[in-house]
């Protein structure tokens, strides 16, 4: 299995081991564009692979700070109390650049940059730029995609 994350269409697209779509998701990347530099705020290009899988238990909206789920759910209500969160929720693929020089090492590591694949706020909307530098996606497709990836899955990252 490979993904192929659109910066352009906003779409991520799981393929099979035979080329053929298994999946296809409409995400949110970074308001501030492409980018591979640290503290850019940027989702970075190139090949990827899924460095680690985090959360394979958690409930939907489960909120994770720092990786680890904090305990608790969110709602609307912790949104308000907490209005400048970035919130990362529910699933986490933690993304590492496979490119040295592009995405990885130095001041342009992905992995270094804590980049990931993670759900969002139901009440985010998906399908625009908005994250930081992250890809969001729904939930429930969160989810889904989290059971049908492997850590050492490639994931490229496109205009």
């Amino acid at each position: 299995m490979r993904i192929e994350i659109s910066i352009t269409n906003q779409t991520l697209t799981l393929f099979d081991n035979f080329g053929g779509v298994k999946a296809k998701y409409i995400i949110s990347t970074a308001a501030n564009g492409v980018g591979c530099e640290k503290n850019s705020g940027c989702t970075p290009l190139g090949e990827h692979i899924i460095r680690a899988k985090i959360g394979a238990d958690a409930e939907p909206n489960t909120v994770f700070v720092g990786r680890r789920p904090t305990g608790e759910i969110c709602t609307p209500e912790l949104m308000a109390e907490f209005p400048k969160r970035d919130w990362i929720l529910t699933r986490i693929l933690w993304l590492s650049g496979k490119e040295v020089g592009k995405n990885r090492l130095g001041n342009l590591d992905t992995m270094q940059r804590y980049i990931y694949i993670h759900g969002t706020p139901d009440s985010v909307e998906i399908g625009k730029i908005g994250s930081h530098g992250c890809v969001r996606m729904r939930n429930s497709e969160m989810i889904a995609l989290f059971d049908l990836v492997e850590v050492g899955t490639p994931v490229l990252i496109s205009e």
